[in-house]
């Protein structure tokens, strides 16, 4: 591998993609006499669901079936759960639904056109229930229950310490808190989620084609949802994707789902989801509260560090959540040498779209709190931030480096990747280009670099 490094490496992929034959999802044949689908979705946060009434939909010609909560729930088992609180999900809403695009009813047709036609003449009544979306909000003992037999919105309380957190915050000569929100996330690839599914009712066997990102991951979920064992679920995945960031994760239900339409028809099963679905309903990142304290001695020492973490999984709690909340736990210290911490970690679910593993998932959820508080430290001590910095970061001598929540990090030199940064006048530099931007006012034409004068207008429409 080595004699490799620093050479540029011939890309295979390319010649089929740019010349429009790369083969997604959606590109590859289907079995004759596939049938196709489309999902009706919750217009509401929170509501029961009085009634559903399919009888003109199923009248309409080329209608094969609309599937709903009652019928999934007979066919399949909910989706396993990482916590023992009872938060059980199924493909479809069953009795209630729970964020805005929540799939309650599916409309199986001999064509996507036929579908959407009919699924506008599924009545479907609901009684709209209180919805609650902020996470704070949704741990107060009045609030909206989500899943009433869960008797908590709650979900997942769990604590940690490391060190001796309590004796170092005893003897600091300054305790420094804050509370830092983070907001949802999402990515919106270029294609949209696809699934095609076939049911063998001798065998009792699926074969299902989905756009899925990292499919074994989820195959056991899958199959212990839809009552089979294992090998008899085969997940094929196309042999191009047209992205991914971790949202075709939550594919998932949707595989469930046209599997169960395809057993229930007898004959294979195609959805495509569309854009506005996507955006709705998709998946997100969670957002995160973290209330984040620090022990300091006066010079900007941290001494130990204490993290509540409130993270919103809106409206279920489903494998392999809650991933975001522990990826980055071993390395809660981030590149500091901080030897005493105290974390709790909290799951709570709201009115919202379920969240999945979106890009670089829980680190930046994370690092946001942690180098926030490392800037209040150095404003409270009228320090400069670089200074504070430098000063707890993990001396390059101590690598190979144990944290002290457990991560092992094999090597570094993050003081000198500090230098590297600001050296050669490249700070104040940027520094010099600030000033004249805050004099220059809203237009920032004056300050930006040399570029030619496409690259700025470029620059200019897709700036914040």
């Amino acid at each position: 591998m080595s004699e490799q490094l620093g050479k540029p490496m011939l890309r295979k992929e390319d010649p089929a993609l740019l010349s429009g034959r790369g083969r997604y999802a959606d590109d590859l044949p289907v079995a004759v006499g596939a049938l196709h689908a489309h999902v009706i979705r919750s217009p509401h946060a929170h509501a029961e669901i009085v009634r559903i009434d399919a009888a003109r939909a199923l009248a309409h010609a080329g209608v094969w079936a609309v599937i709903t909560g009652d019928d999934v729930r007979k066919l399949s088992d909910p989706f396993m759960a990482p916590v023992r609180t009872p938060v059980r999900q199924w493909a479809l809403a069953v009795e209630r639904v729970r964020y805005v695009g929540e799939p309650v009813a599916l409309v199986v047709a001999e064509s996507r056109y036929l579908a959407e036609d009919a699924a506008e003449l599924v009545q479907i009544d609901y009684e709209p229930l209180e919805a609650v979306i902020d996470p704070v909000a949704a741990c107060k003992s009045d609030a909206p229950l989500i899943h009433p037999e869960a008797k908590t919105n709650e979900v997942s309380v769990r604590d940690f310490s490391y060190g001796d957190p309590q004796g170092a915050f005893a003897r600091a000569d300054r305790r420094i808190a804050m509370t830092v929100p983070y907001h949802r996330l999402s990515f919106t690839p270029i294609e949209c989620y696809v699934v095609v599914a076939q049911h063998n009712p001798a065998e009792n066997s699926y074969d299902v084609t989905a756009n899925f990102q990292g499919p074994f991951s989820m195959h056991p979920v899958m199959a212990r949802a839809l009552r089979v064992a294992g090998p008899k679920m085969r997940l094929r995945i196309p042999p191009d994707s047209g992205g991914s960031f971790g949202i075709k994760l939550s594919v998932f239900p949707y595989v469930v789902l046209m599997a169960l339409a395809a057993k229930v028809t007898g004959r294979p099963v195609k959805w495509v989801e569309d854009r506005i679905e996507h955006l709705v309903a998709a998946s997100s990142g969670p957002n995160r509260v973290t209330e984040i304290e620090a022990a300091i001695a006066n010079d900007g020492r941290v001494l130990a560090l204490k993290l509540d973490q409130l993270e919103d999984y809106g409206a279920f709690l489903r494998a392999p959540m809650p991933g975001p909340l522990y990826r980055m736990h071993g390395a809660v210290t981030g590149a500091y040498d901080i030897e005493h911490v105290e974390v709790r970690n909290r799951v709570v679910l709201t009115n919202k779209m379920p969240a999945s593993l979106i890009r670089g998932f829980g680190g930046p959820q994370l690092y946001l709190a942690l180098e926030r508080l490392m800037h209040r430290i150095a404003v409270e001590l009228k320090l400069d931030p670089l200074e504070v910095i430098r000063k707890n970061l993990v001396p390059a001598q101590k690598f190979p480096y144990r944290a002290a929540a457990g991560a092992l990090y094999d090597s570094g030199d993050y003081a000198g990747a500090v230098e590297k940064t600001i050296g050669n006048g490249r700070l104040a530099e940027l520094k010099r280009r600030r000033e004249d931007a805050r004099k220059a006012g809203p237009s920032t034409a004056s300050v930006l670099p040399r570029w030619s004068s496409r690259r700025c207008r470029i620059w200019a429409t897709c700036r914040p």
